[in-house]
């Protein structure tokens, strides 16, 4: 579990974050998501106890992370792909860290194969690495103590699509072994594919957190009938919110409430059901709106 209570990051008078609580739990994958510069970095880097809180503060597993004896075997943490030496090999770096967490080196072999890096790649310097390579690479190491919570911001960056696919097949089964996944990325589609849990972060602070589903959760009905315009009528007598698609009609009312009353109408329904939940990009934009970077070239 990982647990934020009003945190605030302060940069001189400026706020980065602004007073964030949250809580990621146990067997699910929370998506924290915001535009450049909301604050989600600087979060996750308090959270991994890289950078001190102005106030508030922050437990993984029950506790501040400074407090975890071996922290690599409880936190994998992937918050940079390219900070990594360039003059080692992908084995190399993983074998160090192996080595510091008291683990046997042979473990930087067995997630060099869990994270597709073949041998011939493991024993290159991480100079002439790709994106996708230092990204992989970045992974193995998150995964290497077989920790408890994972926290990834923008792990899937670089990645091919076989290696999106790999990687959210990895986070699920990861959550569904009873670990907690903290993760950060542009890619909304992939959040909207693996989160169970959103928190969506504008100018330092909270807007918006929850499950993902009630999130994206959209109330009302959508309605075709042989008269919609007065089936449209009729709800709006009734007191509901109506609106007007190119094929029928979308209404504040319960799918019950638009059958009785089309029944009373005596009007024909060709097609009922509740509204269908609007995708996560819809949510994020209508979150972030008035919460991105400012226009620089103003």
């Amino acid at each position: 579990m990982i647990t934020a209570e009003n945190l605030t990051k302060k940069y001189g008078a400026k706020a980065v974050v602004d007073d964030v609580s949250f809580t990621a739990l146990p067997g699910r994958i929370t998506g924290f998501l915001g535009p450049n510069g909301a604050g989600k970095s600087t979060t996750m880097r308090m959270l991994c106890g890289l950078a001190a809180p102005t106030s508030g503060s922050s437990t993984v597993l029950g506790v501040p992370f400074h407090a975890l004896d071996n922290p690599g075997r409880d936190v994998g943490m992937l918050l940079d792909a390219s900070a990594q030496h360039p003059g080692r090999t992908g084995r190399e770096t993983l074998a160090i860290s192996a080595h510091l967490m008291g683990l046997p080196a042979s473990r930087a072999d067995e997630l060099l194969e869990v994270v597709g890096l073949t041998t011939r790649e493991g024993a290159s310097r991480v100079r002439g690495y790709s994106l996708g390579m230092r990204q992989r690479l970045g992974i193995a190491s998150a995964l290497l103590g077989d920790p408890d919570v994972l926290i990834l911001d923008e792990p899937s960056n670089g990645l091919d699509p076989a290696g999106i696919r790999w990687m959210r097949e990895l986070l699920t089964s990861f959550a569904a072994r009873g670990g907690t996944v903290l993760l950060s990325s542009h890619l909304l589609l992939e959040i909207e594919a693996v989160a169970d849990d959103l928190v969506i972060i504008g100018q330092g602070r909270i807007l918006a957190q929850g499950s993902a589903a009630d999130l994206l959760a959209t109330k009302g009905t959508q309605v075709e009938s042989l008269d919609n315009a007065e089936l449209g009528r009729a709800l709006t007598t009734a007191g509901f919110e109506v609106t007007t698609t190119p094929t029928g009609l979308t209404t504040s009312a319960t799918v019950e409430e638009v059958g009785r009353l089309a029944l009373a109408a005596a009007i024909a329904v060709t097609d009922l059901r509740p509204s269908a939940n609007a995708g996560l990009e819809e949510l994020f934009f209508s979150m972030t709106a008035q919460h991105g970077r400012e226009d620089v070239s103003a």
